[in-house]
Formats: structure tokens, sequence, C-alpha cells
């Protein structure tokens, strides 16, 4: 008996490692909304202005949403008003609702009908009740979207078609027209530009905003990313005045390489950064077959930054308004493309030390231990990681092992 309970325990190990694997693997399942719509030639204009406006990085990284595309035909009486790139950006946010509604759903409407939250609502944007989508079910399986704020007489649009569905994440359905109203059309300030070097400058970071100023070629880098995303990790002035002995003994090109290292291509708020671990690629990946990217960690509130060579911390925030972040960080984030990465120092030859035995005197009794052999040499900087190679398998030899360890219960059983 007592044979099986130590079975069942090894048993009941393997299921929660099972478990454990799959809650992995869900918490990292991603999409790629404009990937999605590449598939479907007929929403390209749609798909162009997602990007065009910053929308498709905001449904990339949101769960449990619904974007009601539009094919080219209907997207054309929206494009023929001319309305700035902040109108229509609100207008697209109208497309995008904070909640699940794949087919089965629509068509299955507690008491025919539902209100909505689109993201023109969730961002704060929207006056009022605007922003929000009625959506009604009607006999005959037809299915309906309308702005709650729209002008009298506006036609609602209908449901066409589900083009993708991935229960409870995304579902991208196609509606028959555009949904507008004036509040979505109403005219937007465009945002003042910001003059990133002048903002680090003053919120401790002028030394090395002073380098990107020395460098107008990665000054302009930086500059041209900002509409697109970017989150600038900035070196506080201490750490660049610690790290300055070693930037001056870079040659040009490393200097160009660990400024553009401090800058990634995409807006992340600090919410993002806690939520959303991993490796990040950096300006200086660009033109280059070296990587130049860290792994951003959380542990709780704390953010870190970390490289091969060194771990950095996120001190405090400069500006954080998408489409532009900079963060404060405690130390210069130095690359292992261009800095070694420090190791013990080898072990003597045996030979060597052979040698030294027999040369040296007899130890006494109070002669200290030799200090261990120095560890191994960390691998080539350009080696792949294969720390995640056994997720790979898709759990596969978790179940393998439960199958086995199963029969060898049965057995033991009878």
């Amino acid at each position: 008996m007592r044979r099986l309970w130590d079975i069942l325990a090894v048993v009941g190990v393997f299921v929660v490692l099972a478990g454990s694997i799959s809650a992995t693997r869900a918490a990292t399942h991603t999409y790629n909304i404009t990937k999605i719509l590449a598939e479907h030639p007929e929403f390209s204009t749609f798909s162009h202005y997602l990007s065009v406006t910053r929308l498709a990085g905001e449904i990339n990284r949101r769960r449990t949403i619904t974007v009601l595309a539009v094919d080219n035909a209907g997207m054309a009486s929206i494009l023929a008003k001319h309305l700035t790139l902040e109108s229509l950006r609100n207008v697209l946010r109208l497309h995008i609702l904070a909640d699940y509604f794949g087919a089965k759903k629509l068509h299955q409407l507690t008491g025919g009908s539902a209100l909505a939250s689109s993201m023109f609502q969730a961002t704060g944007d929207a006056p009022g009740t605007s922003g929000y989508v009625n959506i009604t079910d009607h006999r005959a399986g037809k299915v309906t979207f309308i702005p709650k704020d729209a002008d009298d007489g506006t036609v609602p649009v209908a449901f066409v078609k589900s083009v993708k569905e991935m229960p409870y994440d995304l579902s991208v359905i196609q509606i028959s027209a555009v949904l507008t109203s004036p509040a979505a059309e109403a005219p937007v300030a465009a945002p003042a530009p910001v003059n990133l070097t002048d903002l680090m400058s003053r919120k401790g970071c002028k030394a090395f905003a002073d380098l990107l100023r020395a460098n107008s070629d990665v000054e302009n880098t930086f500059g041209a990313s900002v509409d697109g995303g970017l989150t600038v990790f900035c070196p506080g002035d201490a750490a660049m005045k610690a790290f300055m002995p070693k930037f001056k003994n870079l040659t040009a090109e490393g200097k160009t390489s660990i400024l553009l290292y401090h800058g990634v291509p995409v807006y992340y708020s600090i919410q993002m950064l806690k939520s959303n671990n991993g490796a990040v690629n950096t300006l200086a990946s660009d033109g280059t077959s070296k990587s130049f990217n860290y792994t951003v960690q959380n542990d709780g509130e704390v953010v870190t930054l970390k490289t091969k060579i060194v771990t950095a911390t996120i001190k405090s925030t400069v500006i954080d308004q998408d489409p532009l972040a900079v963060f404060v960080i405690d130390k210069v984030l130095e690359p292992r493309e261009l800095f070694k990465i420090a190791v013990d120092a080898p072990a003597p030859a045996p030979v060597a030390k052979a040698k030294a035995k027999a040369k040296a005197p007899k130890a006494s009794k109070d002669t200290a231990s030799p200090p261990a052999p120095a560890g191994p040499e960390e691998a080539p900087a350009d080696m792949k990681d294969s720390d995640n190679a056994a997720g790979r398998n898709d759990g596969r030899w978790v179940v393998a092992a439960v199958a086995t360890v199963a029969a060898v219960a049965a057995v033991g059983i009878y």
C-alpha cells in the first residue's frame, strides 16, 4: 500500500507540471492584427490605417477584444471626409471593442442586445457616453451595430461575417460600413512636438542627452522613431559619469551602437513593462546581424533591464505618453556585442599543479585549503539561448511521463 501511495504522489507531481506548462503557453499566447488582416486583401486599407494611427500595436497588447473590420470599399466614405490623422484615429477606435464578441455570442445576446465599450471610450477621450456601441440581434439572424451618440437617422451597420476568432482573446469580424459619430469625427489638436534631448536634460539625464546632441545621426534616429513608437532607457547622470572612461575607449561605431542600444522602437508604458517581460530589440539592432537586445524583467513594481554584462533598474519616469516613453535607469546598458563577459581566472593546468606540489614545502595541519577551481567560461555571445527548448515540446514529455507512471501504478496494484 505504501508503494501505491508513492506512485500516486509522483503521478500528482507530473499532473501539476502539465498544468503549469499549459498555463505558461496560454499566458504567452500572442497575435498580430496586421498579419491576420494581411491574409484578407479586402481589408488592406483598414489594416493600413490601423498601423498609421498606431492602433495596431494597442490591439496586439490587449486581451479580450473585438475588432470590427471594414473592407476597402467601405473605408472610402470616411477617407473622403479628409479627417486629420488624430480624428481618424478616434473613428477607428470605435471599431475596437473592449469585450469578446464571436459570431456565436452575437447571435445569443442576453435580451437581444448589448452595450459595448470601445477603445474610444476606454481611453477617456470620448465625452459623456460617446464611444459606446449598441449591438442588436434581430430576427432571422441579423446583427447590427451603431454608436450610442450617432446622429438621428444614422443607419446601423450590419454584421457580415467572422474573419478570425481566438476565444476568448481576439475576435475579428467584418461589418458592412464604417461606424462614426460627431464626437469621433470632431477636430483634435495635433500634439505639440517633443524635444527629446531637452526633456531628458531637465529630468536627470543631461550627460546622456549631450552625447545624443554630439552625434547628429543618432539624435535624428531617436527623433524619427518617436511617431512610430519609442521607449528610451536613459542612464542618469551619475551612471554616465561612472561609465565615461569605458565610453571614451570605444570606437566611433561602438559609441553610436551603445547610444542606440538605449532606444527601443516600440512604445512601452511602465505598466506594460511590468506585465510583458522578455527580450526586446533596440535601435542598435537595425542594419546589423548582431542582436543588440536585452531582457526586461520585473519583481513586483521593480523593473530591471538585463544584459549579459549588467542589470539596470528603472528609477523614475521622464515621460510616458503614447507614442513616447522615457525612463531613467541607474546603470548604462552594456551590450555583450561590445564588452567582454567577466569570468573567473582559469584554474592551473594539471602539469603546473604537479610541479608546484613537488616544490612546495609540506603543509602543516593549520594550512588553509586551496580555493575551488574556477567555473567554466560563459558560452560565446552569439550562442543561441536554449532556455526554452523544453517548452517547445508542447508538454508532450509530461504527457508521456504521466502515462508511463500510471502504467507502473497499474502493474503495482495488480
